[in-house]
């Protein structure tokens, strides 16, 4: 069963520009375009890093018609369109199918959770509505849920189930998942510190937060890991350890946030629960993204 590669390589998982109006479309054009010029793979729009759990229904809708405009398609535009309402989810890859965008973000059902044979059943609706490819993002620790390596081997059998972005942190499980799957759905790492171990188990990338403010950088562990410099590509992944680390400091897109407003790219405007990052882990943000040359 042949089936399409979305991306190979680093999707930036896109913070959403928010101010007291809504989403400002003049930072996030912006933001959007400097992506495009640093070289980034693809683009994620309306995911975790997005806040796409506090946009409403108007928001997020316009949110991603006016990445795949702007985008023009010169990088593919995926949609994050999950949600623990199977229905909804239904309705929001109908659009964002509509809309343009060349492939879904579909993660776990939060909160409600459901057993192994529920994900399966809703996924595979999913699936059955979309005309584009989907990438399924397991990421327990925000969900309750994992995606069971079983699991995925009946998902892979979908014709349009191209892809896991795995963010469980569990390398064995990992590795069971790739053994029953390969060939079936390409795999790219949910977790930053994570990229090289694997595209070491056959990931062909990332999809990313760190690639927010460092896209080409970031980029290029894929780059030389694709390249077949092994030993480079995980020198890359140790040099920007720190800066990972610094994001993770507090729940995502806190930290994210903080470090692209202070690079002028949008406010430090997040909406509740969340709240703007502590002034001590903001302070070792600025001090260690100085450490990179970034201009803070």
């Amino acid at each position: 069963m042949e089936k399409n590669t979305v991306f190979k390589g680093i999707a930036t998982a896109l913070i959403t520009p928010l101010d007291e109006t809504g989403i400002n479309y003049e930072q996030f054009g912006k933001l959007i375009d400097w992506q495009i010029t640093e070289g980034i793979d693809a683009l994620v729009i309306c995911g975790t890093t997005g806040e796409a759990s506090t946009l409403t229904d108007a928001e997020h809708r316009e949110a991603i018609s006016f990445a795949v405009q702007r985008a023009a398609g010169r990088v593919p535009i995926i949609a994050g369109t999950g949600s623990n309402d199977t229905e909804y989810a239904h309705d929001l890859t109908r659009y964002a199918c509509e809309a343009g965008a060349d492939a879904m973000l579909v993660v776990t059902p939060y909160y409600n959770k459901a057993t192994q044979k529920g994900l399966i059943k809703m996924f595979t609706q999913i699936a059955d509505k979309s005309t584009k490819p989907i990438i399924l993002y397991n990421v327990p620790s925000r969900t309750g849920i994992n995606i069971e390596p079983e699991t995925y081997e009946v998902l892979a059998e979908h014709q349009n189930i191209v892809g896991i972005k795995e963010a469980n942190g569990n390398i064995s499980k990992i590795v069971e998942t790739m053994a029953r799957v390969r060939g079936k759905l390409d795999l790219y790492s949910g977790n930053d510190d994570q990229i090289v171990p694997l595209m070491a188990l056959g990931g062909i990338g990332c999809i990313s937060v760190l690639s927010n403010i460092m896209p080409a950088q970031t980029r290029e562990i894929c780059t030389r890991f694709f390249n077949g410099d092994i030993a480079g590509s995980a020198e890359q992944q140790f040099e920007l350890y720190n800066l990972i680390n610094v994001l993770f400091s507090e729940v995502n897109p806190i930290p994210v946030k903080a470090a692209m407003a202070a690079m002028g790219f949008c406010k430090d405007y997040l909406r509740l629960p969340l709240t703007t990052i502590e002034d001590t882990h903001r302070e070792k943000l600025i001090s260690i993204m100085r450490r990179y040359g970034l201009n803070v």
